[in-house]
């Protein structure tokens, strides 16, 4: 497979609003419309306490595309339900899920089980639409720069999550709370027989890149009704405790919203200060608090990992500096040898772009790493 040409192929059929087949895979991709029901009282009820921005002048509680959505999923062809299911989970401040066609085509392919292309809130199509037009956030970026002295890595494509994260850090763990719910209702509604293509007790696991890796850790660590006893879990740049991380980039975020998200996580949340009065101390908030510092419940981190390390598998690739390899193996503690495998490409990647398809690279060597990484997670998951 060159992953270039199928990229662009796949990218040309992909649809929110119908189906499409894909007969030399013997795959559909198929849209699906989801309605959260699971916690929306308290994720309304916690937004609600968000200040607003001048970029959005919206609460987040009344944007009405990150409630209702459609995904998407790649399915291998036949009317049977299936039993058995793969969540894809993304990375931070993504719009477009084109670089992921190809992942999820080739593990519905190699593993024969559906794989579900499930969108983090705010992300993706669960947004409003000027949040990623050039026209509409250009002058923005004019506006922050303009209020914030020698700002880096201010552009168009960080500036809405740049703002929001500006005005108050709270929304990385508001949203990364609803979107557990979120993966919450539709588990449920797949292990209960609900969900038109799957059987009642189908198993799931999951493949998480990058800021899916930590939304999958502490949903493997929180294990809401013991829906995620048997998941099993392959992360792919991914993994690190959040000290660690490094989102300062110009398709991330810029680096005042990053240095904000960084202290604020690390002194004022873990301290209990300046939360809203909805704010509840639970298993959703203690497993996130395990994944800020490695210092914080180390043992309860550890211990998990430690008896969950033969349903986990990670890669890291030597160059990735937003999802270091010292910051996973932070997060993993001393398990993380049979967990993790580090890995490097013979091509310039970066953590944002693992397989550059847009490249001139050689494209034997970027598809030798493609096949590489996905035949270890197909044979995993």
């Amino acid at each position: 497979m060159d992953i270039s040409i199928r990229t662009q192929q796949l990218n040309s059929l992909f649809s929110y609003d119908k189906k499409a087949e894909l007969e030399d895979s013997h795959l559909e991709i198929l849209p699906f419309r989801f309605t959260q029901t699971t916690g929306a009282g308290e994720i309304s009820q916690f937004q609600r306490e968000l200040a607003t921005t001048e970029f959005c002048s919206i609460p987040d509680n009344r944007i009405q595309e990150n409630q209702s959505f459609t995904y998407t999923i790649f399915a291998p062809s036949g009317k049977e339900k299936r039993d058995k299911a793969i969540i894809l989970l993304h990375g931070l401040n993504e719009r477009s899920w084109e670089k992921y066609l190809t992942w999820a085509e080739y593990l519905a392919r190699n593993t024969g089980k559906p794989v579900i292309l499930f969108p983090i809130a705010f992300h993706m199509n669960r947004t409003p639409s000027q949040w990623c037009n050039p026209r509409e956030t250009l002058s923005w970026v004019s506006v922050r720069k303009k209020e914030i002295e020698d700002l880096s890595n201010s552009t168009f494509a960080n500036v809405a999550l740049s703002s929001r994260l500006s005005k108050n850090p709270l929304r990385f763990y508001a949203s990364g709370r609803e979107s557990v719910y979120n993966l919450w209702q539709l588990v449920q509604e797949i292990k209960d027989g609900r969900h038109p293509l799957f059987k009642e007790d189908t198993s799931i696991n999951l493949f998480a890149y990058s800021i899916g890796a930590l939304l999958s850790q502490v949903l493997l660590l929180s294990n809401p009704e013991k829906m995620f006893n048997d998941t099993r879990l392959f992360m792919f740049c991914g993994g690190s405790i959040f000290s660690e991380m490094d989102g300062n980039a110009r398709d991330i975020m810029d680096q005042a919203a990053f240095d904000s998200l960084q202290h604020y996580y690390r002194n004022d949340f873990l301290e209990q200060r300046s939360l809203p009065t909805s704010f509840k101390n639970d298993f959703l908030e203690q497993a996130f608090k395990a994944m800020i510092r490695p210092d914080v419940l180390k043992d309860y981190r550890e211990s998990f990992f430690q008896r969950a390390c033969n349903r986990i598998r990670a890669i890291s690739l030597k160059k990735d500096k937003v999802m270091p390899t010292g910051g996973v193996i932070k997060a993993l503690g001393k398990i993380s040898n049979k967990i993790l495998e580090e890995i490097d490409f013979p091509f310039p990647y970066s953590h944002q772009v693992p397989f550059p398809f847009r490249s001139q690279t050689d494209r034997t060597l970027i598809n030798q790493a493609f096949l590489n990484v996905f035949g270890k997670a197909a044979a995993f998951l």
